[in-house]
């Protein structure tokens, strides 16, 4: 009866360890993953990268960001808190900086922090078409990519997610 007992636990921990790390349409991502030098962004689950995607930066984009307009892209340990579906920049999701540091580094320079870093898509320009804004940091300090990935993106990464952005 004890074996029974332990193969039933056995067996609930492996289900239970499977259903943590995926969903329905797949595997789960449980961390983003940003290397501002590579300019990619990794969807990871378990420790494993699942998909990597070629990503813009502010126009500042050496260093993290210090304050409000410096356009730079921060650095540090964040989540993914919201999202949003944008006439500009058609979908996007929110980037919970500034953090307890960062706050205090801006306070200690007496500037603002700044808020509002997203990562999101490309606009719709008439003039300039998609492919243009792939290929240079353009942002004032938030992570864009192709509309294409970005919906991808949106899809995949659930509110409340880890983002680690390194520089």
């Amino acid at each position: 009866m004890r074996w029974l007992f332990a193969l039933l636990c056995l067996s609930c921990t492996v289900a239970a360890q499977a259903t943590a790390t995926t969903t329905l349409e797949g595997p789960r991502v449980d961390k983003v993953l940003v290397v501002k030098s590579e300019r990619k962004l990794h969807l990871i689950s378990g420790g494993q990268p699942l998909k990597s995607y070629r990503i813009s930066l502010g126009k500042q984009p050496d260093g993290a960001k210090q304050h409000e307009g410096d356009l730079r892209t921060p650095e540090g340990f964040y989540w993914i808190d919201w999202r949003k579906t944008s006439d500009k920049y058609q979908l996007s999701l929110h980037i919970s900086y500034p953090n307890a540091r960062d706050q205090a580094n801006a306070r200690d320079k007496g500037l603002p922090p700044g808020g509002m870093i997203m990562i999101h898509g490309t606009p719709l320009d008439e003039e300039y078409p998609e492919w243009f804004f792939n290929t240079l940091d353009w942002t004032e300090g938030c992570i864009a990519m192709t509309n294409s990935d970005m919906r991808e993106v949106w899809q995949l990464v659930k509110d409340g997610t880890l983002i680690e952005i390194r520089p």
